[in-house]
């Protein structure tokens, strides 16, 4: 369910797929992190996504103006997974709140896999 804001100009509706296309290329930006995960529900495996379909391992949630993100990473072998994972929040969290203007709730990252390339 989109939300929507209103001013004294009128409304701005906002979809779930913005939030996640901001969130999952902040996400990408983060250092380590080599791309989203989708799990396949047939064989229970979580696959690397391509670029253009990156926001199906994005999961968000409003509620009054809150907004709630849930990020399935894959995350680069040797680097330190939660330094990873609070880089990414922070910068999800600073570009979402930055580029919509609404509040960021939480944001829970799950390192779905580790690759090494």
């Amino acid at each position: 369910m989109p939300i929507t804001l209103t001013n004294s100009y009128g409304n701005i509706t906002i979809d779930h797929q913005v939030i996640a296309t901001i969130a999952g290329i902040a996400a990408m930006e983060s250092y380590g992190v080599v791309g989203m995960a989708s799990k396949s529900t047939t064989e229970n495996i979580f696959k690397l996504l391509k670029f253009e379909n990156f926001t199906k391992g994005i999961y968000v949630d409003t509620e009054h103006e809150q907004v709630s993100i849930q990020l399935h990473v894959i995350v680069e072998y040797g680097v330190r997974i939660s330094t990873v994972g609070q880089n990414i929040k922070d910068s999800v969290r600073f570009n979402v709140e930055s580029l919509t203007g609404l509040s960021v709730d939480t944001i829970d990252v799950l390192v779905e896999d580790i690759r090494m390339d």
